[in-house]
């Protein structure tokens, strides 16, 4: 199988990696320049989406994707897989696999869960938009990417899985930190705090996986000194499309674009931007009720 992958940043590096590794052709674009061990690289998007299968994407939004659509589109074969996992816009998406579609091509929109470290050990999940057909086209792929596919339905349901999901991420990831920052005004331990909360109903991913106090819990960003598993300038990212997507279909996200000003004035006007979103919990801690 050949494989055109345009993007090789900290995410698509790995990713194609893990493709030369399983024994497929890749050839690579990066419009940066950079590289990736063992894949063939070219001088344009268009050189890597020649004579591919299937042409990966992973790129920072949505007008960078539709730029690159437009100029890989007329050079792939007609039943090509255009996948792309980069974390964009609902409407982005849906607008490319439009063009994509009249073009005899299988377009799906799989952004992925998992981070760098996911992407480098070969475990991301990705939640797949498009039509059944390309999913299988695309599950080989997926397979040595990533330990998990979801097909969502049609196109641009990829994107509204991953916006809707970091969207519940980024609203109880501010509640636990919170509630953190409560426990210790009224004098109750960390430790006492974790270990009722999450046997409890306040069980929740942020709490009991990515406990966001350090020496509680597993393992997490907080015992690293918040440096980013997934940082706060990313998630701020996804919550201000999921905010642009309710716009869009007239959702009432009242939690959602509170979770989104609030990582914004965190990310832009405070300290929080390179940190992890769990570095919530100390800006939580030093503030009082008035600030």
């Amino acid at each position: 199988m050949n494989i055109g992958f345009i993007g090789l940043g900290n995410m698509g590096a790995p990713m194609a990696e893990n493709l030369t590794a399983a024994g497929l052709n890749v050839t690579g674009y990066d419009p940066a320049g950079v590289t990736a061990k063992d894949v063939a690289i070219v001088s344009s998007a268009a050189q890597a989406a020649k004579n591919a299968d299937i042409v990966i994407t992973m790129l920072p939004n949505g007008d960078i994707l539709r730029a690159v659509a437009d100029e890989i589109i007329p050079s792939m074969a007609v039943g090509a897989t255009f996948l792309d996992c980069s974390t964009v816009d609902v409407e982005s998406a849906r607008q490319v696999a439009e063009k994509a579609t009249a073009a005899g091509l299988l377009p799906l929109d799989a952004p992925v869960s998992g981070g760098v470290g996911g992407a480098s050990a070969g475990t991301l999940t990705f939640m797949v938009g498009g039509s059944e057909a390309g999913f299988a086209t695309a599950k080989s792929v997926f397979d040595i990417m990533g330990q998990k596919a979801v097909h969502c339905g049609t196109s641009g349901n990829g994107q509204a899985a991953k916006i809707c999901n970091n969207m519940i991420l980024g609203a109880t990831m501010i509640a636990t930190c919170e509630a953190f920052a409560l426990a210790d005004k009224l004098g109750l331990e960390r430790q006492a705090m974790f270990d009722v909360a999450s046997t409890s109903s306040g069980y929740s991913w942020s709490l009991n996986a990515y406990c966001p106090a350090p020496g509680v819990g597993p393992q997490s960003p907080s015992d690293n000194d918040y440096k980013p598993g997934f940082s706060a300038d990313l998630m701020l990212k996804d919550l201000r499309l999921s905010q642009q997507a309710a716009t869009a279909v007239d959702a009432d996200t009242p939690m959602g674009a509170a979770a989104t000003k609030l990582y914004g004035e965190f990310v832009e006007q405070e300290n929080g931007s390179g940190q992890d979103f769990s570095a919530m919990l100390p800006r939580f801690a030093g503030r009082n009720r008035s600030q």
